[in-house]
């Protein structure tokens, strides 16, 4: 594998991380596919990874700890994406996160009947794909990507962290 600079690799990361919370957001509010709510939380580490790239580039100190948090926050990645693909193959049931929008609320029996109609997105449900891949399949993709990459550079490189 080609040997990049700590740096590069970092920006790398931070560039796949801000497409991807775009594209996110543009699947969802542009071309109108509905996110479960596995998919909001297959969002929570790039924006992660987008906050701890900017904090080291304002800061420039402890990269060997923000690659370290980095390969954590995307193998978190990698496992909420392997649990929700096996769920959208049928491997796995369906959890309370995938049934419930937002389980703190408390309704009246009147606000039950009003959001009897509004349509809660199955985690199983595949409501978009590219390339005849489900964005899960791709996400799984992307972080695996990332801690491989992650990994081979804080290996190859240990010795040079500030």
């Amino acid at each position: 594998m080609i040997n990049f600079k700590r740096e590069t690799i970092l920006k790398f990361v931070f560039l796949i991380s801000l497409i991807s919370i775009f594209s996110a957001y543009f699947i969802e509010y542009i071309l109108g596919h509905q996110p479960c709510n596995l998919c909001l939380i297959e969002r929570v580490p790039y924006v992660l990874s987008i906050v701890f790239i900017l904090l080291f580039f304002i800061l420039k100190k402890n990269e060997k700890f923000v690659t370290l948090l980095l390969i954590l926050t995307f193998i978190f990645s990698f496992l909420i994406s392997f649990y929700h693909l096996g769920i959208e193959q049928g491997f796995f049931k369906e959890s309370v996160v995938c049934s419930t929008n937002n389980a703190a609320e408390i309704y009246t029996k009147e606000q039950l009947l009003e959001k009897l109609p509004e349509r809660t997105i199955s985690c199983k449900d595949v409501t978009f794909k590219i390339f005849g891949f489900s964005l899960t399949t791709i996400n799984i993709f992307i972080s695996l990507i990332i801690i491989t990459f992650l990994l081979k550079n804080f290996n190859s490189n240990e010795k040079n962290f500030k």
